[in-house]
């Protein structure tokens, strides 16, 4: 488990309207702010500086209901209406339904806002995902225009289960050999649209038998990120997907060694969860996995994600600089 990161680094000078501490690691902060709801226009350029800077910022000891939720993630951008998250135990294509157990509608007031939770009351399941391990993905990765942020909630937390892990995709970048990078920006990778991060397949999809030929959008293997123009390895998520112009077997031993490459621990953090925490990613630059937690345990987090742009690939003539 991670330590608080004001118990191991020193301040950042760079943000003078609040306290910004580094985690003990390549990216990632912690900031000390009493009440996100009552952030002026100043402050709030600050804190979105500072999620720039370091990808994944944490926000502890706070209070948001669904209304105050909608109005902080606004800070960031307009927000995005997702389709809600299965619970598991509501799926009889899985074979894992229990009988009774029927999926809680979206509060319509607050579309914007989706819940993760394995929490089953009266026999409604109040969120989806249940309480597996996550695999390593950035969010709707298969979309025309991926999120540029994704904002949650820790509403109800197991202390000490289910951390919520990041790996840097800029920091990845950066630690390619340049004649590496030029060659790799050349290419894409087609993000698969059948399987979700829980390993299920969505619903209505049949099953994958020629990653070739299944459904998913090619999208550009690195990127130009479009606020800072670094270069970010865009992985998405590793099963099921293909480079396209790659026979099968040199497409798999390409993406083996990247995302071995992505995800080792040098460029990883895990954000261990407290109540009342918000951690708000770029979605562009990290990928994240959640740990799996007590089944009988409950979890739930509230999450809205900001609108994103189309991306663009890091230009060869780019990678002179990067």
């Amino acid at each position: 488990m991670t330590q608080d990161t004001y118990e191991v680094n020193a301040r950042d000078p760079e943000f003078p309207l609040f306290d910004v501490y580094p985690v003990n690691a390549a990216f990632g902060a912690t900031l000390h702010i009493d009440d996100v709801t009552q952030l002026d226009e100043r402050q709030t350029a600050e804190l979105r500086r500072a999620w720039l800077k370091y990808h994944v910022v944490r926000i502890r000891g706070q209070h948001l209901d669904d209304a105050a939720q909608v109005a902080f993630g606004r800070r960031f951008g307009e927000l995005k209406i997702t389709s809600p998250l299965p619970n598991p135990l509501t799926r009889a294509d899985l074979g894992k339904a229990r009988p009774g157990i029927t999926q809680a509608p979206r509060d319509e007031r607050y579309p914007q806002i989706t819940i993760v939770s394995n929490v089953v009351d009266k026999d409604l399941a109040l969120g989806g995902l249940g309480s597996g391990e996550l695999s390593w993905h950035s969010d709707m990765c298969q979309f025309v225009k991926p999120p540029s942020a994704t904002i949650v909630y820790g509403a109800e937390i197991p202390i000490g289960q289910g951390g919520t892990s990041f790996a840097s995709m800029a920091l990845a970048a950066r630690h390619l050999a340049p004649e590496e990078l030029a060659s790799l920006s050349t290419l894409s990778v087609k993000q698969d649209e059948v399987m979700d991060s829980a390993g299920y397949p969505r619903a209505g999809y049949a099953a994958v038998t020629d990653v070739t030929a299944s459904p998913g959008r090619a999208q550009p293997l690195v990127t130009r990120h479009p606020e800072t123009g670094a270069p970010v390895l865009f992985l998405g998520r590793r099963l099921y997907a293909h480079v396209p112009g790659l026979p099968v077997d040199e497409s798999e031993r390409l993406l083996d060694r990247l995302w071995a490459h992505a995800t080792q621990a040098r460029f990883v953090w895990t954000h261990d969860w407290k109540p009342g925490d918000i951690v708000i990613w770029d979605n562009r630059s990290v990928l994240h996995k959640r740990e799996p937690f007590d089944p009988e345990a409950r979890r739930m987090l509230r999450r809205v994600v900001v609108e994103g742009a189309e991306l663009v690939r890091f230009a060869l003539e780019e990678t002179a600089g990067a």
